[in-house]
């Protein structure tokens, strides 16, 4: 490296190296490397505490990244950038050196915008020439040490995983045993109290949504509300630092990295909602914090013909561009970072679509795709697509390539479909409590590929879900016109809280029967933070902007509400329990014979015990079926290539409001079988009496049975 004095700053400058980007600590000083293609010159700021500045100019440059070696300069230094070159908005370039800059590959982010006039472009021919300095984010120079210890990913297979999505400051923001000054943070939710409730419940994964460092939206903040659930991404290398305990100076890489290690700990795996179809800058009229004043054409895709606007499939004002080769490097090496050095077990990835999205179709042979299956890391971790953006051809549900597994948005419809007791809703509900192998097997893909759930961070909570007919947005400030407008009734009595008995008993139920279909389904179940407990959100389906008491989780708990997360640790359990209730393969039609009679791996039974027809299945008015899961032809050796035999399962599920009885099938089925799920009562208060076959057993309205007996055949 050849070395010089800077005279503006009088600071040491080495040449240094454009590999890797970003700001990278060796023990001695510190490599700064940026890539732009339209640069014209690039200077480096380094901020001290006082807000003082020292002005490095870059003066090297290859490939496009403009780099420098400074030594002496450690770990908790604050920097940016300014970057000299073309403005010319009709041609797709916004740069303008009064816009102090966020590099993209920041390891950790100080501050947060405060939505000053000086971050924003004005209309006209010129660029705006006030300095933004003092109102925007800087990156920080982190020390990539730590004591990681012994720990190892938990490395859960796909078939044991459940899922809990939840939200680093909801979840641990009001737990009474928890720190106050660690409540609502990294180390908040790596605390024994949160860690032991997670195990208790059964779940194996963690997935957090966004922890990537995001940017309060200026339109919530003048309305004194929030960006709550962070999906506003402009740091795709940094933790957020809002939700750290320990300071934002770096502080907060070492808490995230502590909490991952404590999780680890804890058996429990972490996935991360990752936000790389857009970032907080949105359209031409939002703010330049980064990537806009970087290199907008590269980084964005511009509206073909018209450059001075964006092409967003997202609903946010722009969107990445996945075609350019340094924004797919961008994704590749965030993602690299956040396994290799975080130690994260897996992503999902929100608005996966606009992903694949290289021109204007969504197509599986997407670069984005292609870098993903060859890559010897990320294509070894989880892998979760929300399968769906908000451009023309958006919804591609069952269209991911065999890496992935994908949010089921036609699971959630078709469960709910059922439980309301919807006219023609069995047939749909059927094929995904199988599994959706119609949706997924035509490309060789098995269960794993559905993430199934019925409720999510983006819409009602399952309580909320049974409990209102309408939202109840009004607290968002947007004259409640945002959110899904349409939640069927579930004719559970009036409107939200209420002290009926038999209104609090049906609205438990019918949450005890989407859990228990949640957690009986094949596929992976992901629950959604609270709803164990009971959690409400008083009818608001889109608490975007509510970081307050209406999203966070309110543990003071009634008795009803502890019986709910009695019942959903008992379905885990179960699940956990069973490999017939999570099987690796798909249902086959394979039989197993005994005494003379072969059964299918897989019976559907009207309430009279016989073989539901086609005819059956079209019925507008058919609301309940018999399942029989036969735990002899599971047919799937276990990790050590033993063949594994389980128990077989009878499930009678009635969503119609009035009890049906049913009568177990024959002898060849069972000659006896025993009641060990009942969504009318509470597992500690089951009934244990046996069941010979063919006899009768009245299922309540809208409730379900499961029953079970021994398996046949030794493993």
């Amino acid at each position: 490296m050849t070395s010089r004095t800077d005279r503006s700053a009088g600071v040491p400058v080495w040449s240094g190296h454009p590999y890797p980007l970003g700001a990278h600590f060796d023990g001695e000083g510190v490599n700064f490397a940026l890539f732009s293609e339209v640069a014209q010159h690039v200077d480096l700021v380094l901020v001290d505490d006082g807000g003082g500045a020292r002005t490095v100019p870059l003066s090297e440059v290859d490939g496009f990244v403009w780099h420098a070696y400074l030594p002496g300069v450690r770990p908790g230094q604050r920097y940016g950038y300014r970057v000299h070159g073309p403005w010319a908005p009709a041609a797709g370039h916004r740069c303008n050196p009064a816009k102090l800059l966020l590099d993209p590959y920041a390891r950790a982010v100080d501050g947060q915008i405060d939505n000053h006039a000086s971050l924003f472009e004005r209309a006209g021919d010129r660029p705006d020439p006030q300095d933004s300095a003092g109102h925007t984010l800087l990156g920080v120079v982190t020390d990539p040490a730590f004591d990681w210890g012994d720990d190892r990913p938990p490395s859960r297979s796909y078939a044991d995983t459940v899922i809990y999505e939840a939200h680093v400051r909801g979840l641990t923001r009001t737990h009474p045993d928890v720190p106050p000054e660690l409540r609502g943070t990294y180390a908040g939710l790596a605390h024994p109290a949160v860690t032991g409730h997670l195990t208790s419940l059964g779940v194996t994964a963690v997935e957090l949504m966004p922890v990537h460092q995001y940017v309060q939206d200026g339109v919530l903040t003048d309305r004194g509300l929030s960006n709550y659930w962070g999906y506003n991404t402009i740091g795709f290398f940094a933790p957020h630092n809002a939700y750290a305990a320990h300071g934002t100076r770096g502080g907060q890489v070492a808490e995230f990295k502590a909490m991952v290690k404590a999780l680890h700990a804890a058996g429990l795996e972490v996935i991360l909602d990752v936000v790389y179809n857009h970032t907080a800058e949105g359209n031409e009229n939002g703010p330049t914090l980064s990537f806009r004043g970087i290199d907008n054409a590269s980084y964005y895709r511009l509206v073909d013909g018209d450059f001075g606007h964006y092409y967003d499939t997202t609903g946010t004002g722009n969107s990445l561009l996945m075609r350019h080769p340094y924004v797919l490097q961008l994704i590749m090496d965030s993602l690299r970072y956040w396994v290799t050095e975080m130690h994260v077990d897996g992503f999902r990835f929100d608005l996966a679509a606009t992903l694949a999205r290289q021109f204007h179709e969504v197509s599986r042979l997407s670069a984005f795709f292609d870098l993903i299956q060859q890559d010897p890391v990320i294509s070894r971790v989880k892998l979760i697509a929300e399968p769906w953006d908000v451009g023309e051809g958006g919804y591609q549900v069952g269209n991911f390539p065999p890496l992935w597994s994908e949010w089921n948005g036609r699971y959630r419809d078709a469960v709910r479909d059922f439980w309301r007791a919807e006219p023609g809703s069995l047939g749909e509900f059927a094929s995904r409590l199988a599994g959706s192998s119609d949706l997924y097997a035509h490309h060789r893909r098995r269960p794993r590929a559905s993430v199934n759930f019925v409720t999510a961070h983006d819409g009602f909570t399952l309580r909320d879900l049974v409990s209102y007919n309408d939202k109840h947005n009004e607290a968002n400030g947007e004259d409640d016109r945002d959110g899904e407008s349409v939640n069927r009734s579930w004719n559970c009595g009036a409107e939200g809280d209420t002290d009926d008995p038999a209104v609090l008993e049906l609205r438990a139920r019918q949450q005890r029967n989407l859990i228990a279909t949640l957690l009986l389904s094949q596929g992976i179940p992901m629950l959604c933070h609270g709803d164990e407990l009971g959690r409400t959100q008083r009818g608001n389906n889109n608490a975007y902007c509510q970081d307050n008491e209406v999203s966070w989780i309110d543990w003071r708990l009634t008795a009803q509400q502890r019986e709910l997360t009695d019942f959903t640790r008992h379905l885990v359990a179960l699940r956990a329990a069973h490999p017939v209730l999570r099987r690796r393969r798909f249902f086959r039609g394979e039989t197993v014979t005994h005494a003379g009679q072969p059964l299918p791996d897989l019976v559907w039974l009207l309430p009279d015990a016989r073989e539901m027809t086609d005819d059956n299945w079209r019925r507008p008015d058919a609301h309940c079926v018999g399942v029989f899961l036969n735990g002899d032809a599971i047919a799937e050796p276990d990790a050590r290539g033993r063949p594994v035999v389980d128990d077989s399962f009878l499930l009678l599920l009635n969503s119609y409001w009035e009890p049906v009885v049913f009568h177990l099938p024959g002898a060849e089925y069972a000659e006896r079988w025993t009641v060990c799920v009942d969504t009318v009562t509470p597992p500690g208060g089951l009934d244990e009496t046996e069941h010979k076959a063919g006899a009768e057993v009245t299922v309540e309205s809208r409730s379900l049975l499961v029953l079970t007996r021994p398996p046949r055949r030794a493993g």
